[in-house]
């Protein structure tokens, strides 16, 4: 304690430290030190509660003991508080102050590591990092994100592409970054090298380079023709909107496309943009030295082909008759051109319909072809014959043609080995391009210099005429229909008819937006379903052909079989024994299987009854014959149904009953039961019944009755009964389980779908008691029709019959209930703000879409009542109840596809419900009107059979609520 603490809490001070009110009124200021002070009242003091201003000494002294105080009680703190005033204390300092707390930190604990980029100004950085390599770039790229920031940066990477040649063909906007480095690396992986040798080899010696001058004038006058070729095609754009008739429409639809196509028949002139693109190749073949008689020559001819394309404008809306051969050849036999199609076009039938005689048309699957398999389809088509042309249509875009899926071929990919390969053997089937051979593609690749170029190193490639469309027409697939590139006949009138062609055009973009959708809705289901397809397929030949006894089920051998056989449909070899055989040889070889626990797996032999009869002809069998052949038919499929069912004995309830007992469960003792107990009753059930049945067939006769068999087992149906009433909360038992149980969903990963349960999953064989039980009824008809009515066994058939029939109608009954169900849950689900719907018996009948009319004057006649459309109304249906709910339809952005959501508007009792009729007028169409005791709604369909169809539904499910 402080000398001034100590005075201040003296019995005989004046004052204490609470005393401040006191020192203020008094006016007197408080000093510590001397008491002849305190009562001099000196004024030097005045004003001041605890620290004297005035007297430096005693100002000095007092700050001393306070602080000492304040660090005695900041030593007794603990770590919330201290940090908690240090907190306030912060806050309440200046800049300055702060500043320097920073400097004694920065003197206390100097820095060892810092960024760089954070100190240094950016220009300095990017100077750095412009020392790397592009690799040692992009690691530097992912420290963190400014550095990414920085090593991004395209005066980094583009001096690094120049330096290569790789030039980036767009101008990145300001607010870009990154071109140039996403240019380098799609160069650097696409970079397809090949040697000088390697390179004459393949293409051969180019010409000599030109020298400077040369090269020099060779590009002005390349440039001079085509800016005189954009002048003039601009020119007669202008002069065409000029003398353009009122009457035609901008877009090619109806009659304009068989005009179009009219004109790109040879019998007509050609169009401007073909003669342009001819007489600028014309030129360029030619040496014209003197610059100014190259441009007047050019400039009179173009004007020229202007005047004659004008002349001949009016000639395009003109009912013309479209020959099918432009121009008349001498020989019988036109030549031969071969289509290919891809099936991934939309609508291909259309396509393949509309083949001229002369053509052969060649569909092509898109997603399971390789090149190698094209080529051979080609070859086995051609039958040695040569073609004149080859049209290849399928999808492409102006810079690529997708051929087959995975492979786009483009201009980087085109020269790659395989591509190369399979145009120089595809066009080798083509006559040489003297012989006017071509190869036309249907894809727009002329509309683009990639796609120009491609066209050029295709034509280098085939060492034939290539042609594309131009891609002028808008829409999908329209690019057909435009201009060609190349020379001769228009292209798609070689390969097909004008009407069947241009009906495909025209419905080729809807097509193909269903496609989409389909494919994106359809495509996983269609994928799962056809490895499920082919996994039973297998698991269905090894069951009927490969016996492996039940108590082997375990063993090493069989599951050493298995693992082969999976790893065979994984690897899809081209030798499947050999594959197989390989794998066994390789399990051998590390020990796994030993000797002494080989398991010999034979063919099963198909069984022959004792005392069976020879096989006859279908018609002279007599109806002993058949009700033995019936028998032994059911003979079979009873000892297949029985291996089914002691599969799920074996496979499934032997191991979980083992890890229950061990107290390693993996579900519970209850759900065991409950899912199990049934099956195993079915299963003991089942073994009696194919005990009698083999031992009535091994003593076999036309006088033997198996009617006594059927009647024991129809006595022990309850087994099936049981199951059956279970059968729903055993399947919801089993998916709960599998979601909550990591244990349960291991355990059927390992299990479902193996040659022991013959490649099926645990739901579907506890499908297969209902499946037997139709079964059963298909067996004992075909029985009772052989078995005459004086047949000691027809008594016992006829009971044990109508037993099963009325079984199988219980069985039906609870599906059809099942599926009650499940379409009451499917419309919960679908209309929002929905109260509750599984009450009772409710199930769903029927639902239609309506439009809730509103008439505007109900005080005429109704003949002359007019009706406005106010919303759309979703009606569901039930056998108590009608639900409306208002329909709302949302169109998703870049589709086709719409979405439809109902939202709940009300509910009326069917037993509570008037129906009327509003009769036809010519201001409203199906109209009908719905009352409840407190509304009406005015209700119209879009058609009068749905109209009738919901008024008949409607009406029954009323009268029905009524008498109940």
């Amino acid at each position: 304690m402080t000398s001034v603490e100590w005075r201040a809490l003296q019995p005989g001070s004046r004052s204490g430290p609470h005393s401040i009110k006191q020192w203020q009124l008094d006016g007197i200021e408080h000093t510590p030190f001397s008491a002849e002070e305190s009562r001099s009242g000196a004024t030097t003091t005045r004003f001041s509660a605890w620290t004297p201003v005035t007297n430096k000494s005693s100002n000095q002294q007092l700050f001393q003991e306070r602080t000492t105080l304040i660090l005695h009680w900041f030593d007794l703190w603990t770590d919330k508080q201290r940090k908690y005033v240090l907190h306030q204390l912060l806050r309440r300092c200046s800049k300055s102050q702060l500043k320097f707390i920073s400097d004694y930190f920065m003197e206390a604990v100097p820095i060892t590591r810092l960024d760089f980029t954070t100190v240094l100004p950016r220009f300095l950085s990017i100077y750095i990092l412009s020392f790397l390599n592009p690799m040692d770039l992009c690691a530097a790229a992912q420290v963190c994100w400014h550095w990414r920031f920085l090593a991004e940066q395209d005066c980094l990477w583009s001096p690094k592409c120049i330096r290569r040649g790789w030039f980036l063909p767009y101008n990145p906007s300001d607010n870009e970054y990154g071109a140039w480095k996403k240019h380098y690396v799609a160069c650097a992986g696409s970079l397809d090298f090949l040697s000088p040798h390697e390179a004459a080899d393949i293409y051969g010696t180019l010409n000599e380079s030109l020298t400077e001058p040369e090269e020099q004038k060779e590009r002005k006058t390349e440039h001079i023709i085509r800016q005189t070729i954009r002048e003039t095609i601009v020119e007669h754009k202008r002069a065409d909107l000029k003398n353009r008739r009122a009457w035609l429409a901008n877009s090619l639809s109806g009659d304009t496309y068989g005009s179009s196509v009219r004109q790109k028949s040879s019998m007509l002139p050609l169009s401007l943009r073909t003669t342009v693109l001819q007489l600028g190749d014309k030129y360029r073949l030619e040496n014209i030295s003197s610059m100014k008689e190259h441009r007047a020559q050019l400039n009179s001819i173009l004007n020229l082909t202007v005047e004659k394309t004008w002349a001949t404008s009016s000639m395009k809306t003109l009912p013309v008759s479209l020959p099918l051969k432009s121009q008349t050849r001498s020989s019988d036999h036109p030549p031969v051109h071969l289509l290919l199609v891809s099936s991934r076009i939309p609508a291909y039938e259309l396509v393949l319909c509309g083949a001229l005689v002369h053509v052969l048309p060649l569909l092509y699957d898109y997603s399971g072809m390789t090149l190698e398999a094209l080529l051979s389809l080609v070859e086995r088509a051609m039958e040695g014959r040569t073609v004149q042309s080859i049209g290849i249509m399928t999808e492409g875009s102006t810079e690529e043609i997708c051929l087959i899926e995975g492979l786009s071929i483009t201009e980087k990919t085109v020269l790659k080995p395989c591509v190369r390969e399979f145009w120089e053997r595809l066009c080798g089937w083509v006559v040489p391009a003297s012989e006017a051979g071509t190869l036309d593609i249907f894809a727009p690749l002329a509309a683009s210099v990639a796609g120009v170029e491609l066209i050029s190193i295709l034509a280098s490639l085939s060492g034939l005429n290539v042609r594309a469309p131009t891609g002028i027409c808008t829409g999908s697939y329209q690019h057909i229909l435009s201009d060609w590139s190349g020379k001769g006949d228009f292209p798609p009138l070689l390969y097909l008819r004008e009407g069947p062609l241009l009906s495909w055009c025209t419905q080729a973009e809807w097509i193909e937006q269903s496609l989409v959708n389909l494919r994106n809705q359809l495509v996983p289901q269609l994928q799962l379903l056809s490895e499920e397809s082919r996994g039973r397929t297998l698991g269905l030949f090894l069951w009927d052909h490969i016996t492996l006894p039940l108590f082997t089920l375990k063993s090493e051998v069989t599951q050493v079989l298995i693992e082969g056989l999976v790893a065979l449909l994984k690897e899809k070899s081209d030798n499947p024994l050999e594959f197989l055989g390989t794998f066994l040889l390789k399990i051998c070889a590390d020990g796994t299987v030993k000797k002494h626990n080989l398991i010999t797996v034979t063919k099963s032999v198909p069984y022959r009854l004792p005392g069976s009869i020879p096989v006859v002809p279908e018609g002279l069998l007599s109806d002993a014959d058949w009700r033995d052949a019936v028998c032994r038919e059911l003979l079979k499929s009873e000892r297949a149904y029985v291996r089914l069912l002691q599969a799920i004995h074996t496979v499934y309830y032997i191991p979980l009953r083992a890890a229950l007992d061990s107290n390693r469960a993996i579900i519970s003792s209850a759900n065991l039961l409950m899912l199990f107990s049934p099956l195993l009753d079915i299963l003991e059930c089942n073994n009696i019944f194919l005990q009698d049945l083999t031992e009535k067939m091994e003593e076999w006769s036309p006088l033997q009755c198996v009617g006594d068999t059927w009647v024991r087992f129809c006595t022990k149906l309850r087994a099936y009964t049981n199951f059956f009433n279970n059968y729903p909360t055993a399947i919801r038992t089993i998916d709960k389980c599998r979601e909550m149980l990591p244990a349960f969903r291991a355990f059927l990963k390992r299990h479902n779908r193996t040659l022991a349960t013959r490649m099926l999953s645990i739901q579907e064989l506890f499908l297969s008691p209902s499946l037997r039980v139709e079964e059963y009824v298909t067996l004992l008809e075909a029985l009772m029709l052989h078995t005459p009515p004086e047949h000691p066994d027809h008594t016992h058939l006829s009971s044990a019959f109508n037993t099963l029939v009325n079984y199988r109608s219980f069985i039906r009954k609870l599906k059809k209930s099942s599926d009650r169900d499940l379409k009451l849950l499917e419309a919960q689900r679908t209309i929002q703000s929905c109260p509750t719907l599984q009450e009772g018996g409710r199930y769903l009948i029927t639902t239609q879409d309506i439009a809730l009319l509103n008439c505007l004057n109900e005080d005429i006649v109704p003949s002359l009542r007019m009706y406005e459309c106010v919303s759309e109304l979703g009606l569901f249906l039930f056998n108590d109840a009608l639900v409306l709910t208002e329909r709302r339809v949302s169109h998703m952005p870049f589709r086709l596809a719409v979405n439809t959501s109902h939202t709940f508007l009300a509910s009326i009792a069917l037993h509570s419900l008037n129906l009327s009729e509003i009769v036809d007028t010519k201001y409203v169409q199906n109209a009908f009107r719905l009352e409840s005791p407190k509304r009406q709604w005015i209700c119209a369909t879009d058609r009068e059979e749905d109209k009738i169809r919901w008024l008949g539904a409607l009406r029954s499910a009323i009268n029905a609520a009524k008498h109940n």
